[in-house]
């Protein structure tokens, strides 16, 4: 980590350079040794107000010492552009209004001084997309993706969280049974029926990255049908290209990505009745996001207490552009679509529309978002400021575990002893990292915890809670 940006060509996640940024140990030397080189960052628009806020402090130290930075993504709204446009800028310009934020030409390379139009690869993507009020409904998503695998198709299901990602999976095996075509659809590692999540070992998660690629992958796909469940894992990274696309709601510039894993690549081998990009977004009951602006428990990844999109705001945008335009020309209408969804203007006229709910929404995730940029600011370096303080001390606070590159649920590694056995037929098993939240206060061991084998997999406990390993990722006993 200390010589990693030293390299003359680095290529990792955009958490080794936003330790550049912040006060943590060797900062200045990860930001000193970044300063001589082209910095790239992809997927800008993923950076949620911490990550923004911190990134924008990394790159105004960057430019400020005479480097260079390439930001790109295909699905940016202007008021997000126009904030990495002028950064460290004086009196910068406001955002454009809707209407001409829907003008820019798209695609485009962005300039503090211009936005310039850039030629297309002449490709083009036309996809039938629906939504149906079914996100709570396991049976009728397996029976949708069963039918169309069973068709030869290549099924891709994204859901929001690792709980409904599992129930779907587990659904789906129960209606295929003991019908051995059935079964075969499946996805599977190493003839183990499985899904795709973040809940597993590095071990695993290499074997189920492989294996996805594998089956939709460009050059080398199944010829039967197979349905591969899983969470947004399956739209970060990897190359495939599956037929039918069944995923939550989630907001636009998501969706767009996921849609980027839908007929990714030209062929000629799809199913009659797939040869057309078709995307089903799964909703809430009756299409309604109102109720989820009182629930008080993570019930499907939505909402404020969701904690995976919690402005309702830009979903329920979401939602009524799928209602409005059931054909997306992909990449022509990109810039309205995500413009629809993320423009302040239209995220006003819905909290207008809606009434006092949903002010009282808008005015409780605008104060979060401010929230999460001041926790920023008190965790970036001051490069203005010297390195030490009047007594000769580091200005930096004593406890670094505080400052970490993105918030959300911090995660810990559990070492286990002995190693345990991966479900999957991958490499032994030696540790498992899970969220702190699980641990209900208890710290986490400095030591290793006992493992236990058992069928299908292992178990271990910590803090008197028990702990589960399977096919299926970890999860709580």
């Amino acid at each position: 980590p200390k010589k990693f940006l030293a390299a003359q060509i680095a290529v990792g996640t955009v958490d080794q350079a936003l330790l550049g940024a912040l006060q943590v140990k060797n900062a200045h030397l990860r930001s000193s040794s970044l300063a001589r080189n082209l910095l790239v960052v992809d997927e800008v628009h993923a950076s949620d107000v911490y990550m923004g806020a911190v990134l924008q402090g990394l790159l105004a130290a960057h430019a400020g010492a005479g480097g260079y930075a390439l930001l790109m993504s295909a699905t940016l709204g202007s008021a997000a552009r126009e904030r990495w446009r002028h950064i460290g800028v004086p009196d910068a310009p406001a955002p454009p209004g809707l209407d001409a934020a829907i003008a820019v030409p798209y695609p485009a390379v962005s300039t503090a001084a211009d936005i310039a139009r850039v030629g297309e690869n002449g490709q083009e993507k036309v996809v039938d997309i629906s939504a149906t009020p079914a996100m709570r409904d396991f049976d009728a998503v397996a029976q949708r993706a069963l039918t169309a695998a069973r068709a030869g198709a290549k099924v891709l299901v994204v859901r929001n969280t690792v709980g409904y990602a599992v129930s779907t999976q587990q659904r789906i095996e129960e209606l295929a049974g003991g019908n051995v075509a059935d079964a075969g659809l499946l996805f599977a590692v190493n003839g183990i029926p499985t899904l795709h999540h973040g809940r597993f070992a590095a071990g695993d998660r290499r074997l189920l990255d492989g294996r996805v690629e594998a089956l939709l992958g460009k050059d080398n796909r199944a010829a039967a049908g197979v349905i591969v469940v899983g969470t947004q894992t399956l739209e970060q990274s990897l190359d495939i290209d599956a037929d039918l696309l069944i995923t939550d709601l989630c907001p636009v510039d998501v969706l767009l990505q996921r849609i980027g894993r839908l007929h990714r690549h030209s062929r000629n081998d799809r199913p009659a009745a797939y040869r057309k990009p078709q995307c089903i977004v799964l909703t809430p009951p009756d299409g309604d996001l109102a109720p989820l602006l009182q629930q008080t428990a993570n019930v499907n990844g939505l909402g404020p207490n969701g904690y995976v999109y919690r402005s309702l705001h830009t979903l329920e945008a979401t939602r009524r552009l799928i209602a409005q335009h059931p054909v997306w020309r992909i990449p022509e209408l990109n810039r309205m679509l995500v413009e629809s969804a993320t423009h302040p203007e239209a995220l006003d006229k819905i909290t207008a529309e809606l009434g006092d709910d949903w002010k009282a929404h808008a005015v409780a995730t605008a104060g979060g978002y401010i929230a999460d940029a001041m926790t920023a600011a008190s965790a970036i370096i001051n490069f203005g400021k010297s390195f030490f303080a009047d007594n000769d001390q580091v200005v930096f606070p004593g406890n670094e575990e505080s400052i970490r590159t993105r918030l959300g649920d911090e995660r810990v590694e559990i070492a286990l002893d002995p190693p345990a056995a991966s479900p999957l037929g991958g490499p032994d098993i030696d540790k498992v990292a899970m969220s702190l939240r699980w641990l209900a206060g208890v710290a986490a061991p400095e030591e290793a915890v006992a493992s236990e084998s058992v069928a299908g997999g292992f178990e271990f406990g910590v803090g008197g809670r028990r702990f589960r390993y399977d096919r299926r990722g970890l999860r709580r006993g």
